[in-house]
């Protein structure tokens, strides 16, 4: 158990001292950037999804 606790504390003081956070504009502007990017992301995969829906049926309903 004496284990677990000093692995908690050490987490702990790292998490405090050791790891630098962004400002919060730059967090928020960040953020922002991801997901305006996996929009983008995932309308192409839609489109292309849809698209390739559309080429297999036209392609099974030729022969």
């Amino acid at each position: 158990m004496s284990k677990l606790k000093l692995f908690v504390q050490s987490l702990i003081q790292e998490i405090k001292y050791k790891i630098t956070w962004p400002p919060y504009g730059k967090l928020q502007s960040n953020a922002l950037l991801v997901l305006v990017a996996s929009f983008i992301f995932a309308l192409f995969i839609g489109l292309m999804d849809l698209s390739l829906r559309e080429a297999f049926i036209w392609f099974y309903n030729a022969f």
